[in-house]
């Protein structure tokens, strides 16, 4: 409990903590570190929480070979999931319009495949104009490996926000994906805040990494100067690489939610994937660090209505 107390102290007076305090902060009993990490949360961030929402702009089969995801070039299960090209404007708009009357606040807009064409950056463009006059929404999206001419693009259109997960450290990162590198990602990254724009990225948990590997990618989005980051739970699909893993339970996703908040303490750290598989929805994590999330469905999986979250949001004393 010292230790605890004694780091968040640390944080308090404006240091920050380094790896090997993390991985002894990871070591501490439950409680009190979700505790502390709720208090650091409300001190540095209040009670606002960001409540976003991702549209699957593009579906189907994608070149690169990420051992977790069913629309990969390697998933067998590739079949089911649905092809369709980029959606137009009337379509983005439309769902905008309504995730927006229900109470979001960002829009994620996210394409499957290593990276959006010329053509397709030309064609989401004017959807982002008209997205921008007709919402009040921040503009988001995931779209690959985008190089500094299309981020520029989209950023003069009105994106605001561009998402890439850097998934885990790197070193583990080599053991799920071969097709692109960590450094492909951190390019993207620095290209984004480059060019003005704020940047979305995080991790996947429960793809066989370590608490190293965690705290090494927190660090690692720390570094890059990242303020929204998604924690995102495996949905072990069947057909993938990672079908047979186990899916980790609530405890363990409080303790991620618990180290990251120590050492990302200003950051919005967003629930993401796989929380509608905790039996709480992720109800605790939010009192454990956790300020932000990803409502609505996924891009392949369901998940848990924005109303739904909502409510629960405002019992627990957030401001959404």
């Amino acid at each position: 409990m010292k230790k605890i107390e004694y780091y968040q102290k640390k944080l308090y007076d404006g240091k920050l903590l380094q790896k090997e305090e993390l991985m002894e902060l990871s070591e501490e009993p439950l409680e009190p570190l979700c505790e502390a990490a709720d208090e650091i949360r409300r001190h540095f961030c209040g009670d606002v929480f960001d409540l976003c929402a991702v549209i699957s702009a593009k579906g189907g089969r994608c070149t690169e070979d990420c051992a977790f995801c069913p629309q990969s070039g390697i998933s067998k299960a590739i079949d089911t999931i649905p092809e369709f090209p980029l959606l137009g404007t009337e379509d983005l708009v439309r769902d905008a319009k309504e995730k927006e009357r229900k109470g979001i606040m960002a829009y994620g807009i996210v394409a499957s495949g290593r990276v959006i064409s010329g053509h397709e950056a030309k064609q989401l463009a004017k959807s982002l104009v008209k997205l921008r006059k007709e919402t009040n929404l921040r503009l988001c999206a995931s779209l690959g490996l985008l190089d500094r001419q299309k981020l520029e693009r989209l950023r003069d259109a009105g994106l605001q926000m561009v998402h890439n997960n850097l998934e885990s450290s790197e070193r583990h990162f080599r053991s799920i994906c071969t097709t692109h590198t960590y450094e492909e990602k951190r390019t993207v990254i620095r290209a984004a805040k480059n060019a003005g724009l704020s940047v979305c990225s995080g991790a996947l948990f429960g793809i066989g990494e370590s608490m190293e590997d965690r705290i090494e990618l927190a660090l690692n989005e720390r570094s890059l100067g990242v303020t929204s980051v998604p924690v995102n739970m495996l949905d072990p699909a069947p057909g993938t690489p990672l079908e047979h893993s186990a899916p980790l339970g609530v405890d363990d996703m409080r303790r991620i939610v618990a180290v990251f908040r120590f050492a990302l303490p200003a950051a919005f750290i967003r629930l993401a994937a796989g929380r509608e598989y905790l039996e709480d929805q992720g109800r605790s994590c939010f009192l454990s660090g956790a300020n932000a999330a990803i409502s609505g469905d996924f891009l392949t999986t369901m998940g848990i209505s924005i109303e739904t979250d909502g409510n629960m949001l405002r019992e627990i004393g957030y401001r959404v």
